[in-house]
């Protein structure tokens, strides 16, 4: 996580903690979201991942739990997290970018596929 925290640190501008944080809120989503296989394959692929995406996960309540979750959602934690909607598009293409030179376009591919408007992000 160390690397890929500073790669998000230098393209967002965001401090260690904000990105860390920010990266396990993603990671939870994704696996609350997307194709378990490959989710985990992508967690193993980054260490320190799970444990990032265990400390984020049961978020999303809220108002933008009740608007329905999904991509809004994140983008809701993502904002209380202390990301703003400039750096959310960094931070997901950087993270995707990064997935994939550990985890490969076939793990990554079938994660954006699956899960509705996380493509814009990514």
């Amino acid at each position: 996580m160390e690397e890929l925290i500073g790669r998000v640190t230098a393209a967002t501008g965001l401090d260690e903690a904000t990105a860390h944080k920010a990266l396990g809120i993603i990671l939870a989503f994704l696996q609350k979201e997307g194709p378990p296989a490959e989710v985990a394959q992508l967690l193993a692929a980054i260490p320190g991942a799970e444990n990032a995406a265990a400390e984020n996960a049961g978020g999303g309540g809220g108002l933008m739990g009740m608007m329905g979750g999904g991509v809004m959602a994140l983008g809701g934690q993502l904002m209380s997290a202390g990301v703003s909607m400039g750096q959310m598009q960094t931070l997901g293409r950087t993270l995707f970018s990064y997935g994939r030179e550990k985890a490969g376009e076939d793990t990554m591919g079938p994660i954006v596929g699956s899960i509705p408007g996380l493509s814009q992000f990514v």
